[in-house]
């Protein structure tokens, strides 16, 4: 197993992720963030808490077997939070996850932790976490698509059609 290799990548990744977050929500004010397209769909709010919630269920209960309180229901409810709340949440929450891969031992990585009935893992939960997250940071970007529309500012410069 090259341990190194995966930590690198994950670091990576969740580094990212959380530059992606930020980039976008310095675009958005707090009604955006807080926008639902429909009472069966989640806003950006909703979905940066089940993010950390599902950080403090994996990672800190999981791997690091700390107590930890999670609401699923109330992460994905009718929730409102500012939008700079947000920001300093992704901000604390990815720092955790990346000096918490920066710091776990080969050993740890090894161990072995119960996800719904099977066995995983902690680096595969890790990687998991990161796909999962991935999912819902194209979630938040397509949100705010739709928000801001001509205004949204790319991430990655614009896309210039084949001719």
């Amino acid at each position: 197993m090259n341990y190194e290799f995966n930590r690198n990548w994950l670091i990576a990744k969740f580094r990212e992720l959380q530059d992606s977050m930020l980039k976008v929500l310095e675009q958005l004010d707090d009604e955006h963030v807080n926008w639902r397209p429909n009472n069966y769909s989640n806003s950006i709010s909703n979905l940066i808490m089940h993010i950390n919630g599902y950080i403090k269920e994996r990672i800190e209960k999981g791997i690091l077997h700390r107590t930890i309180s999670r609401s699923r229901d109330e992460e994905l409810g009718a929730i409102i939070v500012p939008n700079e709340e947000l920001q300093q949440l992704i901000k604390e929450r990815f720092d955790f996850v990346i000096s918490t891969i920066e710091c776990i031992t080969e050993e740890q990585l090894d161990a072995i932790q119960v996800v719904r009935g099977s066995d995983r893992t902690n680096l595969d939960m890790l990687h998991q976490c990161a796909a999962h997250f991935s999912e819902h940071v194209g979630q938040i970007l397509y949100i705010a698509k739709l928000r801001l529309r001509e205004r949204y500012k790319s991430l990655t410069g614009p896309i210039k059609p084949k001719l």
